[in-house]
């Protein structure tokens, strides 16, 4: 006798891979409408299952967890972060909850980068203008923006995804950050102490 596929929800279309790879090894309740799936859907469909894929759209607390049922083992959470959910009602239920740590600091970086290089090129505002189809004719003053090579990249919060950025500017002078940690005592309004580091 072959062995019993666990029933699984998830609550939003992922990519094709990991939806493949769920679908091979459990029975999934796919849910395929645009957006997040309407609250009293979501207690509907979570009935029976003994594993829930979930985004930061879906509350996971004890209304979600009694809906479930006592067969639910875990949420996967399919985001860094997991604001939504009550982790206290999980333990509770005996539900274990995870998430994606870090899977995001490379691209967040990459979106940094790429958003610093728009904003001294004057990118975005060189496409709005060749699209206004506006007549020109070329200056040497017209859209000339920043350097961005042989400058100080100063980066507001040095973490993982402070570091990464850091990475990506090999002919930025200096990469460093501009906040600091102070103890609570010190902070007053703002929780850092800020300062331009000298190159």
């Amino acid at each position: 006798m072959g062995r019993t596929r666990p029933p699984v929800l998830v609550t939003r279309r992922l990519p094709l891979e990991a939806l493949d790879r769920i679908e091979a090894q459990c029975d999934m309740t796919l849910y395929e409408g645009e957006g997040a799936m309407a609250r009293d859907q979501l207690l509907t469909e979570v009935a029976g299952k003994a594993g829930a894929i979930t985004l930061l759209t879906d509350r996971v607390d004890d209304e979600f967890l009694d809906a479930a049922g006592p067969g639910l083992r875990i949420v996967a959470n399919y985001a860094v972060g997991f604001d939504n959910i009550d982790v206290d009602a999980c333990t509770r239920h005996g539900v274990l909850a995870s998430n994606t740590p870090e899977v995001l600091t490379e691209t967040t970086a990459d979106a940094a980068f790429a958003l610093m290089m728009v904003a001294a090129r004057r990118i975005a505002e060189g496409d709005r203008f060749l699209r206004s189809r506006a007549p020109w004719v070329w200056g040497p003053l017209m859209m000339l923006g920043q350097d961005v090579h042989h400058k100080t990249l100063g980066v507001v919060g040095f973490g993982r995804i402070g570091k990464a950025l850091a990475r990506r500017a090999p002919r930025v002078r200096h990469a460093r950050p501009l906040s600091r940690r102070v103890p609570a005592a010190r902070r007053g309004r703002a929780g850092t102490r800020s300062g331009v580091p000298r190159p």
